[in-house]
């Protein structure tokens, strides 16, 4: 059978193994891979198999069996101090024996290790590198109940673990994964090898690769390494035993256990990666038997080394690789053309190539380098007509040295595509030519000691002329454009600037000749120096608020002259020509004198006199105080300054006769006279000006072409006539730079505008001239006179004089006042008025004021200033506090009103009078405040006494508390408040009644809203309590805040009590924080603890929160509640259940838990029996103990040892006397005894015979036993096949098992030996907890089961919901009766107060009632005041909706309340309204006396009724507030069953399908809850 079994385990394994066949022929290696046989490693290695522990080989020893208990032999020895010898040496069990199964009698030979020892290994040290496949082990007694196996591939020196097995992997091997293989290189640990059963002969079986999993490459280098070993190792960690050397450590109880092994195969072959189909003896190695696997490959594919494992010597131009079927992977001989005949294989070449060669020659020969000898070394290059195969190949280079690259290197060999040409000198960069002697084109001087061989010329190419010989080669002087200068060409000549590609290269300066001081501007932008206030790269530009001056800028007004004889200086009352104000009429025979003193620069100049157009003649004399001393006229004569000039009708003239000596100039800068003298009556002259005659400045002098260009620019544009036009025409462009030129040298730069900031709109001003803009009305350069015909210069500029056409005698007004000249008989500014007490101009007539005024208005007439306390138009009527009539003629005149006293006396409380001609009295119209025909009475809300003199009425100080209206709402004399409104109080109504708060000066008076619940008692009364009358505080209770009092203080909770509340005494440690739950005073408690105060553990655990809280894990099933005893963690088992958790049956019930069954009656009798026996079996095993360590026997004293050592001495005496009779008495009394023993004896025998007998019962068992061993024996083999085939199909099975446990649980099952699955919190088929519940689905699982559950909590809770909804359905019914109740008593109420209404409206609608029993009704309807106005109403309101929102029926109340109010406005509207009507009323009071007294009843009726509202709401609104604490109460009851209900569904977790169903049934019915629920929300509401 066990030969059977070892071919089987073979087979299978030869079949699942990659590669394991047997050796290929010698032609199968040339087209792919071949492989060695494969056999038994151990063969031929007896002497390289150890082991750590062998029994006997120090001597003999004695070991036992288990079986054969029928036997008389069960204990052997062991001797193996000498290798096995069938015939001598028979005991010996070293380790070589596993090696054969039986000797050479067909006797089986076994490895046995010493007894009780458990820490054994067996070793297995191979020469070289062995292809292992798989292992058997068979047994000679009990596998062992761990092992492991380890391999090493480095002869040792590390080891790594093949597979661990354990009877109980995860007790033994805990941080071994105990799964099913998931990758074939997995390591596990497995449990099917390690069953105590069989007792012997039984087998281990491992296989490196196993066949379950399918390996993608089995000739990868990860299969490879896994099959690759050098040593082998089992370790045999624990042995199997019964038990009992648990209790007993002797030797003869270890005796029968130890470690024995019948046989052991290694299956492997030689390894070499498929390169040999043969293996010879490793060298040092003899081949010890036959069917030996030997180390050395026999290798092909030129590969060499033990192993194969490397490539021969100059076959190096391809990787080593193991070798496959299609794939030899022959290693390739390196191409080194003949030139070297060693080389070695580089990875970087081989992927640099594209895995196609890489192998490298070492040591070339013949002058060549490179991977294959193909390239020459440097210094040479390759003859193209040599092959590269010849010696001489390579040839020297012939490259100058001072220019070539690294002294002489020429290109190896010819290559186009990189510009290689064999034997062509690379020349330094800068060189050039076929041996690098020259240099190239744009540099020079060739160096050896240059690294690139010449020097740049560095020639600017920009300033260059020819780009392809910049600079000498010799000397490396550039040649430059013509404007460019330098040694490189980079520099512009003076006056030019910008060095660029141009042709000339740099670009003239061209600086404004008068705007620069110079020619010569900045080599980088052109910037030219420029004179002040001139900017621009030319300075041509000016500076803003600068100008350039013109031609014609000195100007001098002939109205500024001074006149030598009679003159008449005035402006033309017509359109002005000029500049100025107009113009100088100078007379025949007169002259001018022109004061000048402002010439910037002495030059000669011209003389323009502009005038009117006539025929005249000037003779225009210069004269000058400097004149001795001046430089240029020092040398003129006075008569050489006298000119004569004819005046033509052009308007201008112009003196341009040069001085005699032509040196001197006839205008200088330093003159300050002119005289002008006119041989006719008058001429209009305008002005005298100075123009410079340009000629003589810098820029026009010279005949250099750009001064002619200047002069001759002048002339084409007619730039100096445009200054002699008449209007001046607009001026060329050209002319503005021009004149921007001459400006800048007269004046050193450009002038600044100056404008005025009074007459300017902004500071800028015209580029040329240095016009500012002015605002209208203003002239002016600067903007800084007025126009003729204008006056008030300033920030608005000049207002027009407007003279009046009629009334003034011309349209000139004085420039400062604006005062026209005016005609006769007119007046005013601009001679628009008429004289005083006239009116109408130009028409004027008298002012009519009936003789009361002197002036009225100029155009309307109106009286202005009125006497005699007139007013009107005409002054024909009083001024209010006067009465009268002042017309002119009526002979009446105005008084003073008597109200009661005369205006101005300080006793007129009136602001006007008239006077009552039927009557013939005074009436008077009072001031507010007063009333009375005379004002001397005070009006209501008005106190005083205004009837004497200095007295007056002044506002009753109520703070806008009452009525003004209302005659009795304060008291006429004193002023005190009478009848304060709005919730008012106080002699001056400034403070809230009691119990009201606010501010009352801003009638903001409201009812306090103290909870009674949390207000001082002595606060309160009536259902109300008082606050402070400022901010509404109530005064609380102890530890009471809110300005309500409707909380507890933080930390305390128990609201409402007398007391106040209490502190909350959460624990500083075990709770969050010091607070706690207002109602409940639960505290806010840490994980792990409970307890109102945590003081305890939390809920469902036990403990002392000190020391350790431990969870209750009360088994649901099992327990009344989850939560446990407190102090001993005991659980509430419920019938049938015991255990500390409840998860077991209890004594008298059967089953497996929770399935318990009540025992047969009968086990009550037998257990009371039995608790009877154990009770005194404690009490003995007590005893017992107390005797051991106390060493006394109880019951035994002294005295009973005394008289047993006596008859034992007796006994002697009687022996050593020698009394016969009494010695053959006692004799006789021993047989009879002996007798007793013997019948005893023989019972006992036929006792045991009836037990162990050939036909007993025991006997039958013993033969039935065996014919079952016969029976398994012969079936055996088919037995392990329907295994095979059955672990196939539950391994298929198994993977279909993970996809329904990931449908139904959300994970897949992976349980270990105890059925946990820790890698699988969704659990799935055979999952169980700790506690042996079946573990699936859960939290964050997304299986059927989890789904189900979700369904079964969301329909518990919907029915926990519906309960709840059944309870706050039934509260709100009570509280909707209640307010039913209230609502009836409220619309009694409306019925009376309606009933009073109407009977009002009957006493109103009836003829005849008088005024005052109509008032005094009005009065006493206001005076009714409502218990409850609406502000308070609506806080209380807010408050009950803020703390009861599912309570929505007070809503009801709410609405019949605002109800109420609202027909209360109405009514008092309506009473209002009578007052009004009453005040009109004359004739019909005396009929309302009756009407009167039952308007009083109905009122008194109508209080009380509201009265009794308030009540009733009163109370309505503290049974809420004991609702809403009841409904909080109830939360927090639905919390705790919500946390009960959560420990419920972890119950159902068993039952997935049931639970499936259920969650069907639990939806349908969820659905009619929602419906029920829907329904009482609407009745709720409504």
């Amino acid at each position: 059978m066990s030969t059977m079994a070892a071919c089987l385990g073979i087979f299978i394994l030869a079949l699942s193994v990659v590669g394991q066949q047997l050796p290929s022929s010698p032609h199968g290696c040339m087209e792919g891979s071949c492989y060695p046989a494969t056999g038994n490693l151990l063969i031929g290695r007896a002497i390289n198999l150890t082991a750590t522990s062998t029994c006997g080989l120090h001597g003999p020893e004695h070991y036992c069996i288990v079986s054969h208990l029928q036997d008389s032999d069960k204990c052997f020895s062991c001797d193996s101090r000498q290798p096995y010898n069938p015939y001598y040496h028979r005991h010996s069990h070293r380790v070589e024996n596993v090696i054969q199964l039986k000797d050479r009698n067909e006797d089986f030979t076994w490895w046995q290790s010493v007894n009780g020892e458990e820490g054994v290994s067996i070793k297995l040290n191979l020469e070289a590198e062995f292809h292992f496949t798989h292992l058997i082990m068979k047994f000679k007694t009990f596998r062992p109940a761990a092992m492991l196996i380890e391999r090493s591939s480095d002869f040792g020196h590390s080891w790594r673990p093949y597979r661990y097995f354990a009877y109980n992997c995860t007790r033994t091997f805990p941080r071994i994964p105990a799964h099913a293989l998931h990758l074939i290189n997995d390591v596990i640990c497995e449990e099917r090898y390690s069953d105590i059963e069989p007792s012997t002969e039984g087998e281990v079986i491992y296989k490196v690769l196993d066949p379950a999993i399918h390996v993608r490459d089995p000739y990868s280098l990860e299969i490879q390494e896994l099959l690759r070993i050098t040593n082998l190792r089992i370790n045999f960690t624990k042995l199997h035993t019964l038990g009992d050397n648990l209790l007993d450590r002797r030797s003869d109880v270890l005796q029968k256990y130890y470690y024995a092994l019948y046989e052991l195969v290694v299956r492997g072959s030689c390894f070499c990666y498929g390169h040999a189909s043969e293996c010879a003896p490793v060298p040092g190695v003899e081949a010890r038997d036959s069917g030996m696997i030997h180390g050395r490959c026999v290798c092909k594919h030129n590969t060499e080394g033990l192993n194969c494992e490397h490539c021969r010597d100059f076959h190096h131009d391809m990787p080593w690789s193991p070798a496959q079927p299609d794939n030899p992977h022959t290693c390739r001989e390196c191409n080194c053309n003949g030139h070297s005949s060693e080389c070695h294989f580089d990875m970087a070449v081989y992927l640099a190539t594209g895995n196609t060669s890489g192998g490298v020659c070492d040591d070339c020969l013949h002058n060549t380098m490179g991977r294959n000898c193909e390239m020459c070394k440097p210094f040479y290059y390759q003859d193209p007509s040599r092959d590269i195969r010849d010696p001489g190949v390579c040839t020297a280079c012939d490259c100058d040295p001072v220019g070539s690259m690294e002294g002489g290197v020429c290109d190896s060999h010819t290559d186009l595509d990189m510009g290689m040409i064999g034997g062509q000198c690379r020349c330094k960069p800068n060189v050039k030519g076929a041996r690098c002697d020259d240099c190239k084109e744009g540099f020079y001087g060739l160096s050896q000691n240059d690294p690139q061989g010449c020097q740049p010329c560095n020639c600017d190419p920009r300033g260059i002329i020819m780009l392809g010989t910049p600079c000498d080669q010799i000397s490396g002087d550039c040649s430059c454009k013509r404007y460019v200068t330098g040694r490189y060409c980079n520099q512009c000549l003076p006056e030019y600037w910008g060095l660029s590609n141009d042709l000339a290269g740099c670009r003239a300066c061209t600086c404004d000749f008068g705007g620069a001081y110079n020619n010569r501007c900045t080599v980088e932008n052109g910037q030219c120096e420029c004179r002040s206030h001139l900017i621009g790269r030319q300075c041509s530009d000016v500076q803003p608020g600068y100008f350039c001056a013109a031609l014609d800028y000195y100007k001098y007004e002939a109205e500024d002259a001074v006149g030598h004889s009679p003159s008449e200086h005035r402006s033309q009352g017509h359109t002005v020509t000029w500049t100025g104000p107009g113009f100088a009429r100078v007379k025949d025979g007169a002259g001018l004198v022109f004061s000048i003193d402002n010439i910037p620069y002495a030059m000669e100049y011209d003389i323009i006199i502009r005038y009117e157009p006539e025929d005249w003649e000037a003779i225009v004399s210069v004269t000058s105080q400097l004149l001795p001393t001046s430089s240029r006229c020092g040398n003129l004569l006075p008569t050489e300054q006298l000119y004569t000039v004819t005046l033509s009708y052009v308007g201008v003239a112009v003196d341009q006769t040069p001085p005699p000596s032509g040196l001197a100039v006839k205008h200088m800068w330093s003159l300050n006279s002119f005289r002008l003298s006119l041989p006719f009556p008058y001429i209009p002259l305008s002005q005298l000006v100075l123009t410079p005659i340009y000629t003589e400045l810098p820029g026009f002098q010279g005949n250099d072409p750009a001064a002619e260009e200047h002069r001759d620019e002048m002339v084409r544009y007619m730039c100096m006539d445009s200054f002699m036009a008449t209007p001046m025409p607009l001026l060329a462009e050209m002319c503005t730079k021009l004149i921007c030129s001459i400006s800048a040298i007269l004046h050193e730069g450009a002038l600044q505008c100056q404008c005025d900031p009074q007459g300017s709109l902004s500071a800028e001003c015209d580029r040329i001239g240095g016009q500012c803009h002015c605002k209208p009305n203003v002239i002016g350069r600067r903007c800084d006179q007025c126009a003729p015909g204008t006056y008030g210069f300033g920030q608005y500029g000049c207002t027009a004089c407007d003279c009046h056409s009629q009334g003034s005698v011309g349209h000139q007004c004085d420039p400062g006042t604006g005062q026209c000249p005016c005609r006769q008989g007119a007046s005013g500014r601009q001679c628009s008025d008429c004289q005083p007490g006239q009116w109408g101009f130009p028409s004027c007539r008298q002012c009519e004021c009936n003789g009361h005024a002197d002036h009225c208005h100029p155009q309307t007439g109106q009286c202005q200033s009125c006497r005699d306390y007139t007013d009107g138009p005409l002054c024909d009527r009083c001024v209010n506090g006067f009465f009268g009539n002042p017309v002119l003629g009526s002979g009446d005149h105005c008084r003073p009103c008597p109200c009661p006293g005369n205006p101005g006396s300080g006793h007129s409380h009136g602001d006007s009078c008239q006077a009552d001609h039927a009557s013939n009295q005074i009436l008077c119209n009072c001031n507010p405040g007063y009333k009375g025909n005379r004002c001397d009475l005070c009006a209501p809300g008005y106190y005083g006494n205004p009837e004497h003199p200095g007295g007056q009425c002044r506002p009753c100080q109520c703070s806008g508390n009452i009525d003004t209206e209302d005659p009795g709402s304060c008291d006429p004399r004193t002023g005190q408040c009478l009848r304060c409104l709005y919730n008012t109080d106080g002699s001056s109504c400034s403070n809230c009644k009691h119990g009201y708060y606010g501010n009352a000066l801003v009638q903001d008076c409201r009812r306090c809203t103290c909870v009674t619940a949390g207000t001082q008692q002595s606060y309160c009364s009536g259902g109300h309590c008082h606050c402070d009358s400022q901010t509404g505080a109530c005064p609380c209770r102890d530890n009471v805040v809110g300005d309500n009092c409707d909380q507890c203080a933080p930390e305390h909770w128990n609201f409402g009590t007398d007391t106040g509340c209490e502190r909350c005494g959460c624990h500083p440690q075990h709770a969050t924080g010091p607070h706690c739950n207002m109602f409940s005073g639960q505290c806010h408690c840490r994980q792990g603890f409970g307890g109102r105060q945590c003081t305890e553990c939390e809920q469902f655990h036990w403990g002392d929160p000190r020391v350790q809280c431990e969870e209750c894990n009360c088994h649901p099933l099992g327990s009344e509640s989850a939560q446990c005893d407190r102090v001993t963690g005991a659980c509430e088992c419920r019938t049938g259940a015991s255990g500390l958790r409840c998860d077991s049956c209890d004594r008298g019930f059967s089953g497996a838990f929770p399935k318990c069954i009540p025992c047969h009656p009968c086990f009550e009798l037998w257990d009371d029996t039995v608790c009877t026996i154990r009770q005194e079996l404690e009490r003995i095993r007590r005893e017992v103990q107390r005797i051991l360590e106390s060493g006394e026997i109880p019951g035994v004293e002294d005295r009973r040892i005394h008289e047993l050592e006596e008859k034992l001495a007796r006994l002697r005496d009687l022996i050593q006397d020698g009394d016969k009779d009494r010695i053959h008495q006692l004799i006789d009394q021993f047989d009879l005894v002996k007798k007793y023993y013997n019948e005893s004896q023989e019972a006992q025998q036929r006792c045991n015979a009836s037990v162990s007998g050939p036909f007993s019962p025991v006997e039958e068992s013993k033969a039935i036993r065996e014919q079952t061993e016969d029976l398994l024996s012969e079936r055996k083999d088919k037995f392990l096949r329907t295994v095979a085939a059955q672990k196939k199909s539950l391994s298929e099975l198994e993977n279909k098992v993970r996809d329904v446990d990931k449908k139904v649980c959300g994970g897949s099952a992976n349980s270990s030996s105890n059925g946990t699955c820790p890698n699988s919190p969704c659990g799935g088929a055979g999952c169980r907890d700790s506690d042996g519940q079946r573990v699936c689905g859960g939290d964050g699982c997304n299986g059927t089961v989890s789904a189900s559950l979700k369904g079964l909590k969301y329909a518990d809770d919907l029915q926990d919901i519906a309960m709840l909804t059944q309870d706050v359905k039934n509260q709100a019914m009570d509280t909707l009766d209640k307010a039913q109740k209230k609502k009836d008593l409220f619309e009694n109420s409306n019925k009376k107060l309606k009933e009073f209404i109407k009977k009002i409206k009957e006493f109103l609608t009836v003829e005849g009632a008088d005024p005052e029993s109509i008032e005094k009704v009005a009065l006493q309807v206001l005076a009714i005041s409502l218990p409850v106005n609406r502000t308070t109403l609506d806080s209380v309101v807010q408050q009950i909706k803020d703390s009861i929102n599912n309570l929505t029926d007070i809503e009801g109340v709410f609405n019949n309340t605002a109800e109420q109010l609202r027909q209360a406005k109405e009514l008092l509207n309506r009473a209002k309204d009578v007052k009004t009507r009453a005040e009109g009323v004359k004739d019909t009071a005396n009929m309302t006396k009756q009407a009167l007294d039952s308007s009083e009843m109905a009122i008194q009726k109508a209080a009380e009724a509201l009265d009794q509202a308030l009540k009733n709401l009163n109370k309505k609104l503290k049974d809420l507030e004991a609702m809403q604490m009841d409904s909080m109460m109830r939360l927090a009851n639905l919390s705790r069953g919500i946390d009960e209900l959560k420990s419920k569904t972890d119950q159902n977790r068993e039952m997935a399908q049931d639970a499936t169903n259920q969650a069907q049934n639990a939806t349908l019915e969820a659905l009619g809850l929602e419906e029920v629920c829907v329904c009482v929300c609407v009745y709720v509401c409504a």
